[in-house]
């Protein structure tokens, strides 16, 4: 019988057929105990005792199988779970039954124990053999004639993304060959389909067997793995796809349909944090929440995410009315910008934002509204002061004014040791929220974020618009370094600051290892198919080769969470703040980018020491 009409006669009578296999399994095991006690001499067998034995067992493993639902589909035939409810069965089975001989004596009293253990490997040899019959048809089902892949990877997502394919008969993959770095897995099959070699033969595994795609099934794949098989693959010719993230599979069982081509997120091996979201987020529940720059990239997502906690009321504050709808269209599905959860406002009206927080009183305010190029605030300076420093200050100064009970300014990697405008800048709101935290009856702390993967401006940004138009792709150095990470990480990580951040802080991401910009150019060049050559620029005003997570004398402590580093700001005199709006210094930054740097570290270690 095929293993597909096996499979259909189990499905359809289960009970019955799995009832009868057992019965049978247990008659031909006394029968060889009985033998193999008497020598295999059949005349010296008491054989109506062996009868006797036969169906006390056949009664006392159905009464126990009953009692689990073994034959009830409690487990799928074949699988770990049931072979462990099978021999708890069957080893209940063949103990009463040795206990019951022993009060009636039977049979001999070895035959109960002896044929308790070859009952099990009957039955366990018959349900393995059905197992591997059905999905041996289920191959010839689907999967085989389509184009031949190599899947890398012979861990638990390689192994369910064959299965899937195998038995998907609209699959267009054939999975020809695993390759794996393990050493234990060197003689491995799976589904029929060998471990033959490791990553590093791609190119000739790929020769050998006519494959032109490789799929990257291992969901926790770190990212120098990640960049080391696309690179090997790419480089002998091959289309690269992966499989998501162990978050983005949500538990749930790895298919074909979860293929998807690489993109720079899987290279960079951003990790999502391992943390209840859910469970920390319910101090957003039913409060009055403000997020300024609601309209840009961090803002929007936050927006976005936040309004999934039921929020008493949410108010989206920029000065870009275009933003704001498209924050507005993303939730809502529709944006007339008619109504009050969206604010029109500039941070640098200090009037305008004492109104908003008069009349809104917000309770949970997230600041994420900067300036934030670095070249274009090394031009203009003073516009960098006015929002990220007067602006911020505007803020914060109303938050704790009006009672506001939690609030989460947004910073960045360049307020470590700082040495650009937008540095200078970023580092004295962290140190201004610190300075009102300590005025407030709320909490106010910062969040320091690196680079954003796909936000407006960003590296990965310019570089797609570049290739697109047949480049160079621009590259200011070779070996220059950045941390990334994704704007889900980010917000995730703003949500956690409000929830387990102390006053006056600021948290900084673990954000595993930095890239070079170069392999970053480089993956997206072959990721596009096109010959695009790489312009070094050099490094512009303001810019170090490599970013720090933590400035001069920071220690990275992980008090709350193994991913999530909490360091203590210095704060900075806020009538110091105000003292950089004068005319004469107005007047200054305008015309000498030096002057704001010097002032602005002066006013650091100043304030700092007050």
């Amino acid at each position: 019988m095929s293993g597909t009409r096996m499979s259909s006669a189990l499905r359809d009578h289960r009970r019955g057929v799995l009832f009868l296999f057992d019965s049978a399994a247990w008659g031909v095991a006394v029968v060889l105990a009985s033998l193999g006690r008497m020598d295999f001499e059949p005349h010296q067998v008491d054989w109506s005792g062996a009868v006797w034995v036969w169906l006390i067992a056949i009664a006392l493993h159905t009464v126990i199988a009953w009692s689990v639902r073994l034959h009830h589909g409690r487990a799928t035939v074949a699988t770990l779970e049931e072979m462990v409810w099978l021999g708890a069965v069957v080893v209940g089975a063949g103990t009463t039954l040795f206990l019951v001989n022993l009060v009636v004596q039977v049979a001999p009293r070895s035959v109960p124990l002896t044929a308790m253990l070859a009952a099990l490997a009957i039955m366990a040899w018959g349900r393995a053999t059905w197992r591997r019959l059905n999905e041996r048809d289920r191959r010839r089902v689907g999967g085989t004639d389509g184009e031949p892949i190599i899947v890398i990877g012979a861990g638990d997502g390689g192994r369910q993304l064959i299965k899937s394919m195998h038995e998907d008969p609209t699959s267009q993959w054939k999975p020809v060959a695993l390759l794996d770095d393990s050493p234990a897995k060197r003689h491995l099959r799976i589904n029929g389909v060998p471990v033959v070699g490791t990553v590093d033969d791609v190119e000739k595994i790929a020769d050998d067997t006519g494959a032109k795609t490789v799929v990257l099934a291992v969901p926790s794949a770190g990212a120098e793995f990640v960049r080391r098989a696309s690179t090997l693959a790419t480089d002998a010719g091959l289309r690269v796809k992966v499989l998501p993230g162990i978050n983005d599979l949500l538990h749930g069982r790895i298919g074909i349909g979860d293929v998807r081509d690489i993109d720079v997120a899987d290279v960079l091996g951003r990790h999502q944090i391992d943390t209840d979201i859910q469970s920390i987020a319910g101090y957003l529940t039913g409060q009055r929440v403000l997020v300024t720059g609601a309209g840009g990239s961090i803002g929007s997502e936050l927006c976005r995410q936040i309004y999934k906690y039921g929020p008493a009321e949410l108010m989206m504050l920029d000065r870009d009315e275009s933003a704001l709808h498209a924050v507005q269209l993303s939730i809502f599905g529709r944006a007339m910008l008619d109504s009050d959860d969206v604010v029109l406002a500039d941070i640098r009206d200090r009037q305008a934002i004492d109104e908003i927080f008069a009349t809104r009183r917000p309770t949970v305010v997230f600041h994420a509204a900067a300036l934030k190029h670095l070249p274009m605030l090394e031009q203009y300076p003073a516009e960098a002061v006015k929002t990220n420093v007067w602006g911020s200050l505007n803020i914060l100064e109303s938050a704790r004014e009006f009672g506001v009970e939690r609030f989460v300014n947004i910073s960045t990697d360049k307020a470590a040791n700082p040495c650009s405008v937008l540095g200078y800048t970023k580092r004295i709101a962290e140190g201004l929220t610190a300075t009102i935290a300590a005025e407030s009856d709320g909490t106010y702390l910062s969040v320091r974020f690196g680079n954003v993967l796909g936000s407006r401006g960003s590296v990965l940004t310019a570089f797609a618009a570049q290739i697109a138009a047949g480049g160079p792709v621009t590259v200011t150095h070779p070996d220059i370094t950045r941390y990334f990470m994704t704007v889900q990480e980010a917000v995730q990580l703003v949500i956690q600051a409000a929830a387990i951040g102390r006053d006056g802080e600021a948290l900084v991401l673990d954000m595993g290892e930095p890239v070079k910009i170069e392999d970053v150019a480089n993956q997206l060049i072959a990721m596009s198919g096109k010959q695009v050559e790489i312009q070094y620029t050099g490094l512009r005003d303001g810019e170090k080769m490599h970013e720090e997570l933590f400035g001069a004398g920071e220690p990275d402590e992980r008090p709350v969470h193994p991913l999530v580093s909490h360091v203590a700001v210095p704060s900075v005199n806020a009538t110091t703040a105000h003292a950089l709006n004068t005319g004469a210094f107005r007047e200054a930054i305008v015309h000498d980018i030096n002057h704001v740097c010097d002032a602005m570290a002066q006013m650091q270690e100043v304030g700092s020491t007050e």
